[in-house]
């Protein structure tokens, strides 16, 4: 299913001697997962064997009838909810027939501890986080606030008074289209200003934080926008958008890198193809669900949706639906881990160019087998090419246009960012579960990384 390229900050990883702790976690999950697949088969005998196929016969329909749902218009479109419907159906009648729900819970209880222990086995020493760097107070700090941000979360944490009572002059955004945030913070730069800081969505502070890169001036995020990915990956508390003031009395500074698509930054991704032509729809505004219903069939059969083309570095992907380049690569490669990213400096975009035009493809994301549904790469360069003049973007959540052919580079180091000391950090991605790797673990062997995967 996934296609990987290494990231080039990366070096080879030599064999590790796993602790004894790691190799009991091993032989404990393997032990629990071995127990539950006995438990259920000798058990319930045939019929434990029958619910193992009608399991994976019930998640196949579903995934089929969900996908015919999303793709396809009038009776086929019902057809797959009928189908949904029946897979579900036929899930809960079947192991209410087989009357094993005891066993089945002491399985399903086994696996849960399998599962644990197997994740605590393979968690390895973070990678070291970004290096910091002491700094002392901004002096002339000037933050631009949109208070409909995030549901009006600069009223309802009161960040204009907090942050004027830490010295900064504060410029609050009245409505869309009446500010040209752009012109302000370039005033306030020409004033002297000596930190700019955003209290909004992802798309402001990707304007701003350019113009704070082009300037060598510190940039301050002020998670008060609704999703703050980008705040996410600095490790900063998206739950009380207050505690990111911190740092204009006692911070740290970070650099951080800069994605570009030809002039224009981005702080966390620009994408192309289904879901950037979904924001341009007139309708996604006043009725998101509505649009992406009506707009899907076409986009996923590919008769309304413009064919994509991605040169990543040396690689060329072709006849693609959807590409994600990211400011820095997301996860590895899973789509669990699409939200987060665990460095920003690592000097490469990330790109995951995707294709789910039937229902044997998204039958296929059931399965982590190597195919052509997705494919994640990483380089400093990407080209994008239509089969069209000109193709929409989402470039950080908002919705542009752009002459095609697409060029998007990265800018290392970039942004200096300037954040409180005291800080939740980044949130630790789940360990994936490598059978091989844990199985060598159990089994008393060196592990070693280069070849597991």
């Amino acid at each position: 299913m996934w296609t990987t390229s290494p990231c080039p900050t990366v070096g080879d990883v030599p064999p590790t001697e796993p602790s004894t702790r790691q190799r009991w976690l091993a032989r404990t999950a393997v032990t629990a997962m071995a127990g539950a697949g006995l438990l259920v088969v000798g058990s319930a005998g045939f019929t434990g064997l029958f619910l193992v196929v009608t399991g994976l016969i019930g998640a196949t329909l579903l995934l089929a009838g969900a996908f015919w749902f999303l793709a396809r218009r009038g009776v086929a479109r019902w057809i797959g909810l009928v189908v949904v419907v029946l897979a579900i159906v036929f899930l809960l009648y079947s192991y209410a027939r087989a009357d094993v729900t005891a066993v089945a819970l002491i399985a399903l209880g086994l696996l849960v501890v399998g599962v644990v222990t197997a994740r605590a086995a393979l968690i390895e020493i973070p990678e070291p986080w970004m290096p910091t760097t002491e700094v002392a107070p901004p002096e002339r700090p000037f933050i631009v606030m949109n208070p409909r941000s995030g549901g009006g979360k600069v009223v309802r944490f009161g960040l204009q008074a907090k942050a004027e009572a830490l010295g900064a002059e504060v410029a609050l955004l009245d409505g869309p289209g009446e500010v040209d945030v752009a012109a302000l913070v370039r005033v306030a730069v020409d004033r002297g200003a000596d930190l700019l800081g955003v209290a909004g969505g992802d798309g402001t502070q990707a304007l701003v934080a350019g113009i704070a890169a082009a300037h060598n001036v510190p940039f301050l995020v002020i998670s008060a926008g609704t999703r703050n990915h980008f705040a996410l990956d600095l490790g900063l508390d998206r739950d009380d958008p207050s505690t990111c003031l911190d740092a204009l009395r006692d911070g740290v500074e970070v650099r951080v890198d800069l994605g570009m698509i030809e002039d224009r930054p981005f702080v966390n991704n620009a994408s192309f193809g289904a879901y950037a032509e979904i924001v341009q729809s007139p309708q996604y505004r006043d009725h998101k669900e509505g649009a992406i219903l009506s707009m899907l069939p076409d986009l996923l059969s590919g008769v309304g949706g413009t064919q994509l083309t991605a040169v990543v570095g040396d690689t060329r992907v072709d006849s693609t639906q959807a590409i994600l380049v990211s400011n820095n690569p997301y996860g590895s490669g899973r789509l669990i881990d699409l939200g987060r990213r665990s460095r920003l400096d690592q000097g490469v975009l990330g790109v995951v160019a995707g294709r789910l035009d039937s229902a044997t493809r998204a039958v296929g994301l059931l399965r982590r087998a190597r195919g052509q549904s997705v494919t994640v790469l990483t380089s400093p360069t990407v080209v994008i090419d239509a089969d069209a003049a000109e193709i929409p973007v989402g470039i950080d959540g908002e919705a542009v246009t752009v002459a095609t052919p697409v060029h998007c580079t990265i800018r290392p180091g970039a942004l200096r960012v300037r954040l409180p000391r005291d800080r939740p950090g980044v949130p630790v991605a789940k360990t994936r579960i490598e059978w091989n790797r844990l199985w060598r673990l159990a089994s008393g062997r060196t592990v070693d990384p280069a070849r597991m995967g």
